[in-house]
């Protein structure tokens, strides 16, 4: 799918001198208009071009909330205050930026969630998918960062918690720690370093997300079978089919983010966020924001030292532990393609793979709801699962070509 000779032909002057020095016109005909993409994708295979969306609107109004944002401790929650009530449309701009973080994670989580359901992390998309994976990891970064920087009560301690958290680290823990903060508590270096960081790492998104993109377009579009595109019939071009199924799925998302936007702006924050920021008041309890709760769950889970038995000898404590499940559960993102054993991709014909799918799914949710309570209860994890299956499972019958799938038995007469 992503060679092929180029269809476009330039077809004024001024396209044709421009098409001889810099082919971008050529470009974006070729990803964006003529691009073959299997035709019997669904609205699970829409969420990359939201997410496109959402990226630019965080850019946007990243870029202008920064020009009114104070990076001060003592300046800063007034700063954005002042944002939503003086600075024209600063209540839509910091209302859009904060909600659309939100809506940036449901869109993210549904669209991993599809790739494991579709196997789309299957050779020849390993690539593909650990870019996605350093996205995600990016995303995680950032938005932590622009969590500390309303200088509200959960954002100085959420900041004070988490950061605490690396020092658990043998030998170098308290070095990342003062790195990070700037110093030996949270305070002016650490909003400082938080908002430079902030401000950077969308543009590094931005970077890998082009590289996601160009190995989207060399590896070709996976789809609901798993099946690899055979014949120019198994495909149809980008524009229109696939761009209008990916700008009706948009309305239908921004209308559900613009109710949240103008009718339950503060919805999904944090009550204590809206307090300034005071190291001598602990709220009750510290939580981040939703989108962080599974990994914040596991990492208070651990709640046990790991040592010798029968001896006092302690090899990983609980602090530690807590640290090294959390970081795992992201970096086990990595190796997912090489741990599912299974020839075939889609969970469509895999009925025991599908099964353990959804106890996934709903372990996922359910470490969410226990993130946010206080700190009890336990958590599963379910990697073991996924190398067995591949060896034990036994899928259903899979469809020739992507034609048969879609049009069933008559798909040789159609053709």
């Amino acid at each position: 799918m992503s060679g092929g000779h180029s269809a476009y032909v330039p077809k004024t002057g001024f396209a044709k001198w421009m098409d001889a020095r810099l082919p971008i016109i050529r470009l974006g005909y070729d990803s964006f208009v003529a691009y073959p993409v299997p035709r019997n994708l669904n609205n699970w295979y829409t969420f990359g071009a939201i997410l496109s969306l959402m990226l630019v609107i965080q850019l946007l109004t990243g870029i202008v909330l920064a020009m009114h944002y104070v990076a001060n401790t003592t300046l800063a929650f007034n700063s954005v205050e002042q944002i939503v009530r003086d600075v024209n449309y600063g209540w839509l701009l910091r209302y859009m930026h904060s909600n659309g973080a939100s809506f940036f994670f449901v869109a993210v989580y549904i669209h991993i969630f599809r790739g494991f359901y579709y196997g789309s992390y299957k050779n020849p998309r390993e690539v593909l998918w650990i870019l996605g994976v350093i996205i995600f990891i990016l995303m995680m970064a950032t938005a932590f960062m622009g969590y500390v920087l309303p200088w509200g009560q959960m954002s100085f301690w959420g900041a004070t918690v988490i950061t605490n958290f690396f020092t658990a680290i043998p030998l170098v823990g308290d070095a990342i720690k003062t790195l990070l903060l700037g110093g030996f508590a949270v305070d002016n270096p650490t909003l400082n370093r938080f908002f430079s960081l902030h401000y950077l790492l969308p543009f590094m998104i931005v970077g890998v997300v082009i590289l996601h993109v160009w190995a989207l377009h060399v590896t070709g579009q996976s789809n609901p079978t798993g099946i690899e595109v055979k014949s120019k019939q198994d495909t149809v071009p980008f524009t229109p089919y696939a761009t209008m199924k990916d700008l009706l799925a948009t309305v239908v998302f921004l209308i559900v983010f613009s109710y949240f936007l103008f009718y339950l702006p503060n919805y999904l924050g944090h009550a204590d966020n809206y307090i300034e920021a005071n190291s001598l008041v602990t709220p009750p309890h510290i939580v981040p924001e939703w989108y962080f709760l599974p990994f914040y769950a596991i990492l208070r889970a651990i709640t046990f030292d790991i040592g010798i038995p029968f001896t006092d000898i302690v090899l990983i404590n609980s602090k530690l532990g807590g640290v090294i499940a959390m970081f795992g559960s992201l970096l086990i993102f990595f190796v997912v393609p090489w741990l599912d054993t299974s020839k075939v991709r889609s969970a469509a014909y895999r009925p025991l793979f599908k099964q353990f799918f959804w106890i996934f799914v709903l372990v996922c949710i359910g470490l969410g709801y226990l993130g946010a309570k206080p700190a009890e209860g336990i958590y599963t994890t379910l990697s073991v699962i996924l190398p067995v299956l591949g060896l034990v499972e036994k899928p259903k019958t899979i469809p020739a070509s992507i034609t048969e799938a879609v049009l069933g038995k008559n798909a040789e007469a159609a053709s």
